[in-house]
């Protein structure tokens, strides 16, 4: 694992809810993804932590079975790491329709 924190945009194909849930199961099982938005309309997954960017899509490819394609990597830094003083780093921004949760809306139908 790297010791610097990055946030890594893949596009990757994901046609079906059980790609999403496939996708959404390997991210949580590595340990050096900390947080992570999967968009489905978007066919892009972006995940945060310590890693190497190249390393995570290589697993994501074998694992899915699917090409990945890095779209976007941004490094944050501490530069002031080695004095002691921790930089206060703002979280990444996620788009709005990234984070909102699906409405659902079902027809209930009465029965006499």
């Amino acid at each position: 694992m790297s010791g610097q924190v990055c946030c890594m945009v893949m596009k990757i194909n994901l046609d079906c809810n059980a790609c999403c849930r496939k996708m959404r199961r390997i991210i949580l099982r590595m340990k050096e993804i900390e947080t992570h938005a999967i968009e489905k309309q978007h066919l892009s997954v972006i995940v945060c932590g310590r890693f190497v960017p190249a390393d995570v899509a290589i697993k994501i490819r074998k694992k899915m079975k699917r090409r990945v394609e890095i779209l976007e990597i941004q490094e944050l830094s501490n530069n002031n790491a080695d004095d002691g003083h921790v930089e206060q780093v703002p979280p990444p921004h996620f788009p709005d329709h990234a984070m909102q949760m699906p409405q659902f809306h079902h027809a209930i139908s009465q029965h006499a």
